[in-house]
């Protein structure tokens, strides 16, 4: 295969399979890059999008089978030594990874980090140059030089993703792959954090592969997009074509969600009692400084709000705002500073031992990454069951059939087909639905979902909104709901609370938070929200 000049990937009837799999990942894959293009890929769950990006870059599993026409940047990767496909990876490709922290070493400082890449691919160059270049590329992606010598852990999400990107272009590679950058990110970080890889793209002149299951931002930041389905690419053109007249039947039905999804019809709240009662809840944490003068981060200070029965209050805000430290110490998980909580009319601060372990257990969570709150050697059934054993409400066999119920309650049926694999052996779509089951298995009255469907693709994200939304119905569920989607939360929630800096700055129906936003914080969270355009 002989590319074209400019073209830096070309995949010709690519087919993949994992070691121990009987399907094809890659099914007849065709796809070209052009030099300087943007390319978004987008499609359901499992049909091989981030498999490309490892595919290019050689980054299987041993005994995987890849076969097809494959050329990065006019060479096979597949018929490449191992040092020479290191120099491939490092000078051709730059990666920008969902999760940063999985790709940084803690025990590095920033600056290390990008010297160590440096170091590894540009041996020959001066300490003196390399330490200047590390410096520049933290100027470029806007944290500064002043924070080289900051460790990953004192970075904010946003800053960390910044920090990949810096990492991704140091060798000013002709090929930028970024698989879901933004994922875990607020929007208008998100919008920060894309502009700014736009942005080093178009001066570089580097190709960027966009890997997301959001249809509504790739469609903000590439020109292009292709929709796959089974291992191959359903259809490919401009970004505004695909979203408006999608051709293939993948593409009309990821378009039909998303716009479900986007839509702002906010439900009616549901008149029952109060279940839970927060009154000035506070949140302090010691960031040091002296015994007598300490040096309080107030996270979250002087939030009030009440919850009925059957209703689902959303918690939006940006990064930073507070709303995972209002859901950990509504879990107990962080210490309160002051306020009151009253949970089923029982003032919860105050109750100790038997009284509240037994409260606690009417407040349960849904987090955002699954597979990351499940015991990977747990299976499926013992996982659900093992909040049963662990307060003493089932014998192993009670657990195991109360198990078999809840995977049938959140739609894994038959209970039979789940109950025994582990995490790793389902989709994410059917880890979320686990972690659910489990956060129902003491019969929960208030339900936290934090960011629980942002890591999905549309199609999977209205499923297990439709689920959540039944089972409220079916067990008169409060939820509350914290996102950094405001189109989601105004069209699932009843009603909405606005943080900003620890405090709820403006609160109300989804819909006119969307359409007439009063506090700045939501101006910019709605400014920075992408929208579909329009049918």
């Amino acid at each position: 295969m002989s590319p074209a000049p400019d073209v830096v990937l070309e995949m010709n009837h690519v087919r993949l399979r994992y070691p121990g799999s009987q399907s094809w990942t890659l099914d007849g894959l065709d796809l070209r890059l052009q030099a300087g293009e943007r390319l978004a890929l987008v499609g359901p769950s499992g049909c091989g999008k981030s498999t490309i990006a490892r595919a290019a870059l050689q980054l299987l599993p041993s005994g995987s089978h890849c076969s097809g026409g494959l050329s990065l940047m006019g060479r096979d990767p597949r018929k490449l030594a191992l040092p020479a496909l290191r120099s491939l990876r490092g000078e051709s490709v730059g990666l920008v990874f969902q999760d940063p922290m999985t790709r940084l070493n803690p025990l590095m400082t920033v600056g290390d980090h990008l010297l160590d890449t440096l170091r590894a691919h540009r041996p020959d160059m001066d300490p003196s140059e390399r330490r200047h270049r590390a410096q520049t590329l933290l100027e470029q992606v806007g944290i500064g030089a002043g924070r080289f010598r900051a460790y990953p852990h004192e970075f904010s999400g946003g800053m960390r993703q910044r920090l990949a990107i810096a990492l991704a272009i140091a060798l000013r590679p002709p090929l930028v792959i970024a698989d879901e950058p933004t994922t875990s990110l607020d929007v208008a970080v998100a919008g920060q954090v894309m502009a700014v890889l736009r942005d080093l793209c178009d001066d570089l002149g580097s190709a960027l592969l966009l890997i997301s299951h959001d249809l509504a931002m790739a469609n903000r930041w590439c020109e292009r997009m292709a929709v796959m389905d089974g291992g191959k690419v359903a259809e490919i053109n401009r970004s505004d074509v695909v979203l408006t007249y999608p051709c293939s039947r993948v593409g009309q039905r990821l378009l039909s969600a998303a716009r479900a999804r986007e839509g702002s019809n906010t439900p009616s709240a549901p008149e029952a009692d109060v279940v839970l009662d927060v009154q000035e809840l506070r949140c302090w944490h010691n960031l040091g400084g002296l015994p007598w003068r300490p040096n309080w981060l107030r996270a979250v200070d002087g939030i009030s709000f009440q919850l009925q029965a059957g209703e689902t209050l959303g918690v939006v805000g940006g990064s930073g705002c507070g709303k995972s430290t209002l859901c950990r110490a509504l879990m107990g998980l962080t210490p309160i500073r002051g306020g009151q909580v009253n949970l089923l009319g029982q003032p919860l601060l105050r109750l100790q031992g038997t009284a509240a372990r037994q409260a606690r257990r009417t407040i349960q969570m849904v987090f955002q990454d699954p597979l990351a709150c499940l015991n990977p050697a747990m299976t499926v059934a013992e996982a659900i069951g093992d909040p049963l054993l662990i307060h003493g409400l089932a014998s192993p066999a009670e657990a195991s059939r109360q198990a078999q119920d809840l995977l049938d309650r959140v739609g894994l049926t038959p209970a039979e087909r789940f109950q025994n694999r582990l995490p790793r052996q389902l989709s994410g779509g059917q880890q979320q639905r686990v972690a659910i089951a489990r956060a129902l298995a003491l019969g929960p009255k208030v339900l936290i979902c934090d960011e629980s469907v942002s890591m999905l693709d549309a199609e999977i994200q209205t499923e297990v909104l439709a689920l959540l939304r039944q089972l409220q119905q079916e067990l008169g569920l409060a939820m509350i709901f914290v996102t950094h989607d405001l189109s989601v939360a105004s069209g699932f929630c009843h009603r909405l609370l606005v943080l900003d800096q620890g405090h709820v700055v403006e609160e109300g129906p989804g819909d006119r938070l969307l359409h007439q936003p009063q506090a700045p914080i939501t101006q910019t969270l709605v400014e920075a929200c992408p929208r579909l355009p329009e049918a």
